[in-house]
């Protein structure tokens, strides 16, 4: 199924915050680097928030566990 996109940015600020600041990064293999350039999206019914890794600059995927509840989230 295609993406359908989102607005991250309709998002609460402190929500927004919490996920650009808590990721995991593959290529570092670090936590917690941050992410720029957020991208929200829906596919195959899960919400995503993709971004680039603030210190190499490699996608960075956030995987929301639950649309009810916005402060959970899966890397």
């Amino acid at each position: 199924m295609a993406k359908q996109e989102r607005d991250f940015y309709q998002r609460d600020p402190e929500d927004q915050a919490a996920f650009l600041e808590q990721t995991w990064c593959n290529n570092c293999l670090e936590v917690d680097l941050g992410m720029v350039d957020p991208v929200e999206y829906e596919q195959d019914g899960t919400i995503m928030i993709e971004g680039k890794c603030k210190k190499c600059g490699e996608s960075v995927i956030t995987e929301l566990a639950d649309e009810e509840d916005d402060s959970e989230w899966i890397d």
